[in-house]
């Protein structure tokens, strides 16, 4: 390969607004714009390198995501457009908006590396973020804001949008990141043989470490250095969103966010005055998806891609978890970052720390974006200490979509040549779960299972259950009060009941 074409990093930004008053606020498109030009003067080169850029990548935001967080005040048309006129990169003519996942900064990443060593970029920038801690104060306050933006064109898509539920689950009441990951907890509190206590002492012991390195992050969003006890303790100001979750185990999704990384090569570094100190490489990446819908995966307290990508991204890298420095893990919810953990082969409690940033309930989960800003906080790592590597994860959906890299100023031995994800995605795809069916009826058991809670209380329920064939289903229990609290105090992992299916397709457990 042709050495001015070896792929680098060379610019981050971040910002974090915290202005109580919406009606001066900047809005999700400005906070974007305000770091990808933090990410130009951050690699010295100022107006010099967006007017190198040919490639615009926008992580797709919270708003076009998901119906919780849809905005009533409109928002831009072609989001990557409204950042090029923004930052002045008119010779940017490859825009490109994002599907949604938290995989996806770390995955533009690896594509845009490649086309960077082809010769099919010169500049790329990759940014992205979330202003919903103002939408969310101008709806409290009733304040009316205009966010709509119509620059022309319409831009390229990247990513999958296929949503991460199927019909069946969503007629559950399983759609979205609360209602899934607590399913994942309560797999892995039975995996691991724990009673709900010890569970969610656990728990508040891992987030612990996070919260104590978003005190000293200034960028932070919550920087109270939450205990353990603070965090896994059940009280008004911290309830449980999703059983066996608290307040405070939750990524934190309304704050006002933004960052952007700068992609390019060294021979277009070197033209543009670049110092060397600025380059980071990309020693090692991957990228690979478990069954798509969580009904089929082959238990709920593992992640075959997870596994797989970390392996990858190591001997990509040619080195080991013992060589890495630095690590910031995906971390929406302690499941994510307890799978994470165990099929990396990682302790929890490893003195290296695994984030950097403080993790997506403390620093904050600024939506899809979050991963721009481990990468951009891994820049500043690995720069302050030439030579080390530092390693991200990334995860998409419900433990789905997985990717990986390891970055370091030290220039790799070899050439920039990832593998085809294809060629180990076969064997993950292979690797199937138990039979499901849709209608189940009869004596089964809970597989694993979540109360899910609103402000007055515990709401409804939502499980995986075994029928006596072993086939898999999933299933609401009746919205019995008193059941309800009761699974939130006592333990109904393995619990025995009756299944059946009603008139509206939906299937109820009553546990015996």
């Amino acid at each position: 390969m042709d050495a001015d074409r070896t792929p680098i990093l060379v610019g981050c930004g971040q910002v974090t607004q915290r202005e109580p008053n919406p009606k001066i606020a900047l809005a999700a498109m400005d906070l974007t714009a305000s770091a990808a030009r933090e990410a130009a003067v951050d690699a010295g080169a100022d107006q010099k390198l967006i007017d190198a850029l040919d490639t615009v990548v926008i992580l797709r935001s919270f708003s076009d995501t998901s119906w919780r967080f849809t905005s009533p005040f409109g928002g831009s048309r072609n989001p990557p457009k409204s950042i090029a006129d923004r930052i002045g990169a008119g010779n940017a003519k490859r825009l490109i908006y994002t599907f949604q996942g938290g995989n996806m900064p770390q995955w533009c990443v690896n594509r845009l590396f490649e086309q960077i060593t082809k010769g099919e970029v010169g500049a790329a920038l990759i940014a992205g973020g979330e202003a919903l801690a103002t939408q969310k104060a101008a709806q409290r306050a009733k304040v009316e804001l205009d966010w709509n933006e119509n620059p022309s064109g319409n831009p390229e898509s990247w990513g999958v949008g296929t949503p991460g539920w199927s019909e069946h689950e969503e007629r559950h009441r399983m759609s979205g990141a609360i209602f899934s990951y607590p399913l994942f907890e309560n797999s892995i509190r039975g995996s691991r043989g724990r009673t709900i206590d010890q569970h969610l002492n656990a728990m508040g012991q891992l987030f612990e470490r996070f919260a104590s390195v978003a005190a000293s992050n200034p960028l932070a969003d919550r920087q109270q250095g939450f205990s353990a006890q603070q965090i896994a303790t059940v009280s008004a100001d911290n309830p449980y969103i999703g059983f066996p979750y608290t307040k405070l185990m939750n990524s934190n999704a309304f704050i006002d966010q933004a960052s952007a990384i700068i992609l390019t090569s060294v021979g277009k570094a070197r033209e543009l005055g670049i110092p060397e100190s600025k380059w980071v490489y990309l020693h090692g990446c991957a990228d690979a998806y478990d069954h798509w819908y969580i009904s089929d995966r082959i238990n709920h307290h593992s992640s075959p891609a997870m596994r797989t990508v970390a392996a990858e991204t190591l001997e990509m890298a040619d080195c080991s978890l013992d060589d890495i420095g630095a690590f910031d893990l995906y971390s929406c919810f302690p499941s994510a970052v307890q799978i994470g953990c165990q099929e990396m082969g990682l302790a929890e409690d490893d003195p290296r720390g695994l984030t950097v940033t403080g993790g997506l309930p403390y620093f904050g989960g600024p939506g899809n974006n979050y991963v721009t800003h481990s990468i951009a906080e891994m820049m500043n790592q690995v720069r302050a200490k030439p030579g080390m590597r530092g390693m991200v994860t990334a995860n998409g959906n419900y433990v789905t979509k997985q990717s990986g890299g390891i970055y370091s100023t030290t220039p790799p031995e070899r050439p920039f040549a990832p593998k085809d994800p294809k060629t180990y995605q076969a064997k993950i795809d292979a690797d199937k779960g138990p039979t499901v069916v849709e209608s189940a009826s009869g004596t089964a058991k809970i597989e694993t299972y979540t109360v899910m809670h609103d402000r007055k209380g515990p709401s409804y329920s939502i499980l995986f259950g075994r029928d006596e064939a072993g086939r898999r289903f999933i299933a609401n229990t009746p919205d019995d009060p008193a059941l309800l609290a009761d699974m939130t105090t006592r333990d109904y992992l393995s619990a025995t009941g009756h299944v059946e299916t009603d008139a509206n397709g939906v299937n109820i457990f009553k546990p015996a």
